[in-house]
């Protein structure tokens, strides 16, 4: 049988290009955060997203080229079948970076971009060392509310937090342009825009999805055992293109 899907060898500059790889090395991200693109001859339709995207990684063609990272670093197909998927919905409108003026609006950073500190505490594995970590992060903090739960589901406002939290062996940003810089320049590589015919603005054509993948044991097996937010696995489907780009990053 034929696959409905078939891989396209593509490197996405900002991932693994020049620009961001000094950022994303010292976030301890580079090497962990790989796309993998797609291209796919059925309709795509929100209605029966979840069965798209089960079809998809259940395909043979898919599971040949599709990878996750082991404990040792090395990249492998899934080690079993998949069998079930858990979609979550996530937002993708921002057509600029404008959401984190409120950071400077709020005192979160000061003026000339700097991150102010805060008394070290730990959240899971993470360490938080500044506003802008225990806003991101923690629920009962003063600033946590100036971001509304729609907000921080956007596609580019979940960006820019895995990048503030960054890898398992991460060094900080005392300033917080080089987080808002990547998060644009990678969200606006992965994201398709086209321009409305009738109001002549652009707009977001891309759906976006956080997935998980479970085996015939309910074990999750992509993107990987664990329950830790970093551990992450995004589709972005172009519909009009029939482009899907899975983007994945292992923490540690």
């Amino acid at each position: 049988m034929s696959s409905k899907f078939r891989f396209i060898e593509k490197n996405f500059d900002t991932i693994t290009g020049k620009d961001n790889k000094e950022s994303l090395v010292k976030w301890g991200m580079k090497g962990k955060l790989k796309t993998f693109m797609f291209t796919y001859d059925k309709q795509f339709h929100m209605g029966s997203k979840d069965s798209f995207i089960l079809d998809f990684f259940q395909d043979e063609h898919v599971l040949s080229k599709l990878q996750k990272m082991t404990n040792n670093g090395a990249w492998v197909n899934m080690e079993s079948r998949p069998v079930k998927v858990k979609v979550e919905d996530v937002n993708c409108s921002l057509l600029s970076v404008e959401i984190f003026d409120r950071l400077y609006e709020k005192n979160i950073v000061r003026e000339n971009g700097s991150i102010k500190k805060c008394l070290d505490e730990y959240y899971e594995d993470i360490l938080i060392s500044d506003e802008l970590r225990k806003l991101l992060l923690i629920e009962e903090s003063d600033n946590y509310d100036i971001y509304t739960d729609k907000e921080r589901n956007e596609f580019l406002f979940r960006l820019f937090k895995h990048f503030c939290l960054g890898g398992q062996v991460c060094q900080f940003e005392d300033n917080v342009q080089p987080y808002v810089d990547v998060a644009r320049s990678v969200y606006k590589e992965l994201i398709s825009v086209q321009k409305d015919s009738e109001t002549k603005k652009l707009r977001i054509v891309s759906y976006v999805f956080k997935v998980e993948i479970f085996n015939e044991k309910n074990i999750k097996i992509y993107p990987n055992k664990t329950v830790i937010e970093q551990d992450f696995c995004y589709l972005v489907i172009d519909p009009y293109k029939r482009h899907i780009i899975v983007l994945y990053h292992r923490f540690d």
